[in-house]
Order: structure tokens, then sequence, then C-alpha cells
């Protein structure tokens, strides 16, 4: 016969990872940095247990999208992923409105993956792979030319990467005459309100004044491409497809090589670009145009012979199909914080496989997302390479605190996976984050209480 008090206490010395049925959602916190490259607001799921779940909002988008869903998620067990997921799917939305759900269902696959003891894409189905390949968007520092650019992309395969990303696009010419058309005034409109809203020392200035700036970059920037009235001419087209030839004569041809950040041009002229480029082997050619002008994507799709890739601003895995059966893209192109979370994502990648389609993965946050991101893409067998914009940031890998990852995440362009539980993260630097603490959203991890009780019928049907 058992004794019941010795097996209670011999039971207090031994580790368990907890008890998942037992778990319990306790508080949601949140802490906002910048440089890491862009502004983070990352956040903590703390349960019953001790267990802490890790996750984050999007880069540029704001923390609100997950506070106004902390009411639905307080006194619930974490492990009951998909169910709270069709919970709080609601509250989410396309780009940045979906940062609030999709951040707080890492940290729940986190949580779940720390109860039991296993890795996240163990719980996906197991890996396809050990390494993940990343890919480095890559930016000039000083002019902007083809030679400069190839020299930058060099470096990163010194680095090791094996994949990779740079812009192309108006953004390289506008400031050189007789290379784009538009109403007249339009331009100079476009590059003052750029200038206004991001290099604008702001002190001194009243709120109204602020969102004065603010909202008149609004207006200029949110017009979607086909409505801009901008053309790029033929001395356009000739100095940009001459960037392509500089960049490739010093990197050469066998590197993957992708390119993004066109501008708000329409599909017209969208085509022209492409067909010249279409000679330089590039991996694909991303977000050209909004990902919502289905038909649209499906033409420059036949017209160009370079992949066609978008999908970064899209929530949920329904709103992916109709470009694949469309066949406008070769390439999709989902944030796992924007998309609805993990799970969302691979079930994106699994479809995506079914039309022939690869999934690359955009990531341009701290190691949080990262992680999340990496754990997805060693889970999907169509998986081609996921993004990193942090080589720079030297303090990167120091966000995190783990037992069981390496030091410095990214090694020889690729990040290879462990067995650590959840997302592999044990804590979060804290003293770092102070260090790196928005400069208008000040405080660690302060408390959250005011959004403890926010109810209202959430039902979406009668």
């Amino acid at each position: 016969m058992i004794d019941k008090q010795a097996f209670e206490e011999t039971l207090a010395h031994v580790h368990t990872h907890s008890s998942p049925s037992e778990l319990r959602i306790t508080d949601i916190r949140f802490t906002d940095i910048v440089g890491g490259p862009f502004h983070s607001s990352l956040i903590k799921v703390f349960t019953n247990q001790g267990l802490v779940g890790f996750g984050e909002v999007r880069d540029g988008a704001d923390k609100v999208y997950a506070q106004m869903i902390k009411s639905r998620l307080l006194g619930e067990n974490p492990c009951n992923i998909d169910k709270l997921f069709r919970r709080i799917k609601q509250f989410g939305g396309h780009s940045r409105q979906g940062g609030g759900v999709s951040g707080l269902e890492i940290a729940l696959w986190d949580l779940a993956g720390k109860a039991y003891g296993v890795p996240v894409y163990q719980m996906l189905g197991g890996k396809f792979r050990d390494k993940i390949r990343m890919y480095c968007d890559t930016e000039v520092v000083g002019k902007d030319t083809g030679k400069a650019m190839g020299e930058a992309l060099r470096k990163r395969m010194d680095m090791g990467f094996t994949f990779l990303k740079m812009d192309l696009g108006i953004g390289q010419i506008i400031n050189e005459p007789g290379t784009l058309s538009a109403p007249i005034g339009f331009l100079e409109e476009m590059r003052e309100k750029s200038k206004n809203r991001y290099n604008q020392n702001f002190d001194g200035m009243t709120d109204e004044q602020i969102r004065d700036i603010t909202n008149r970059h609004y207006d200029i920037y949110n017009i979607p491409h086909p409505f801009t009235g901008i053309h790029v001419t033929e001395k356009g087209l000739d100095m940009l497809e001459q960037y392509v030839a500089d960049v490739r004569s010093v990197i050469g041809y066998q590197v993957p090589l992708a390119v993004d950040h066109f501008g708000h041009i329409g599909l017209e002229d969208c085509i022209k670009l492409g067909r010249r480029v279409d000679k330089f082997n590039l991996a694909w050619m991303e977000d050209m145009i909004p990902w919502q002008y289905t038909e649209q994507y499906a033409r420059l799709s036949r017209a160009v012979t370079t992949p066609i890739c978008t999908g970064e601003d899209i929530y949920l895995k329904e709103n992916f199909r109709p470009l694949l059966e469309a066949g406008g893209v070769s390439v999709i192109h989902p944030d796992v914080l924007t998309t609805g979370g993990i799970l969302e994502t691979k079930k994106i990648g699994d479809m995506a496989q079914d039309y022939g389609v690869a999934m690359a993965i955009h990531m341009a946050e701290s190691p949080i997302a990262c992680l999340a991101a990496a754990h997805v893409a060693a889970a999907t067998e169509n998986f081609l390479a996921l993004e990193y914009h942090s080589c720079e940031v030297e303090w990167w890998d120091d966000i995190i605190i783990s037992s069981r990852l390496p030091k410095k995440l990214v090694q020889s362009g690729f990040i290879t996976i462990t067995d650590a539980p959840g997302l592999g993260i044990d804590d979060l630097n804290d003293e770092l984050l102070a260090q790196h603490l928005h400069p208008d959203i000040s405080g660690l991890w302060e408390p959250t209480d005011n959004w403890n009780k926010f109810y209202s019928n959430d039902r979406l049907w009668s």
C-alpha cells in the first residue's frame, strides 16, 4: 500500500514540467522597446504554476490589439490553443491589426511546450529540417548605388548567408529628374511628408502640430498603388535595370536574390519593370501591388518570369486562398505575427504546398518572433527561407535568456533547431530591455489590471 504522505513529499522534490490540465492564465503584461530593429511590444503571459509564455506584437503595431484580448484569456488553460484562438481571432485583422491575436497565440504555444516539456515544432507534427535558412534584408549606408548594394550583399555572403534580399524601386530614383511622372507637385509632396514624418525633431511642437504632420503623411502614403498616378519613365527603368546589373556583377548570378519595396506604382509599371529585370535570375519580386488585388496578381504573374511573392500583411489562412487559386503567386510570404500565429502559419504553408507554392516567412522583430517563425519553418515541408533584419543590432540576441539555445541564434546564415521546450526561452533580459525602452512608453512589465474586465457579446451570429 502506498504511503500518500510519503508519495507527495517525494513528488515535491521531483522535477516535473507542470500539471498541464490544471494550468491557468493569471496575468498578461507588456514592455515596449525600440531599436531591435523596430518598435516591439514584448509579451509575458503568466500562469498559476509559475510558467511564463513569451510573445510579441508585430513590428509597427500597437499593443492595444493584444491588451483588449486579455479579459478573454484570463482563467483559461493556455494549452487549449486552438480553442482560445477561435475565441480571440475575431479581434485581429490584416497587417498590424493581426499583431495582438498572433502575439498572444505564440505565447500560448510557448506555454504548452513548457507544460509538456516538448519544443513547439514537435507539437506541430515534428520537423523537416534541423537548420533554418535565413535571408538578410540589406540596406546601403551612404549613397545607394548598385555597386554599393552589391558590396553590402557580398558582406552578407561572407558572413555565411546563402539567400539575399534588397530594395529596388522608385525610392532609389525619386530624386533623379526625368525618372518618374506623376501629377505635378505630388512627388515633391511625398518627399516633404516623408521627411517631416521620419526625420522631424518634434521637440517644442504641440500635439496638434505633430498630429497634423502624421495625418498628412497618412494621406499621401496610404494611397493604394493603382491610384497614385505615378509612372516610371524609360530613363527610370534604365536606371533600375542597371542597378540590378551592377549588383549581380558583384555577387554573381548563383546566389538567390529577392527584391522588395518597389513603391506605389500600378500594375502596368510593375510589369514593365519586372520584364526589365527578369534576366537577372531573381528569387522573387515582393509586394509589387496590394495583396487584395487578386486578378492583378494573376496578370502580373503571367506577364513576367520572375516568381511573384506577397503575404506579410494577410491575416488568416482563408485570405491566402484566392491568390493561390488564381495562380497569382509562386511564393507566399506570411508573417507569424500577422497571420494569426504559429498554427495558422503552418496551415497556410501546407495549403500553399497543395498549389505547388513555396513559403518564405517575413520577420522583422525580436528573437521571440524569430524563434516562433523558426519552429514553423522546421515543421513545414515547403519552407524556403526566413527573413532576418538584425545583423547590425549587437544586443539583439541578448534580449532572451536561455540555457538550451545558442548564445547567438543566427550563425553562418542559419538557426539550428534544438529540443528546448516551447520556444526555448527561459526569461527575458530586463536589465537590457530597460536600456532600450520606447521613449514614450516607459516601464517594465507594468500592471495591466485595467484590461481585466473588458467584456462584450463576442458572438458573431444571432
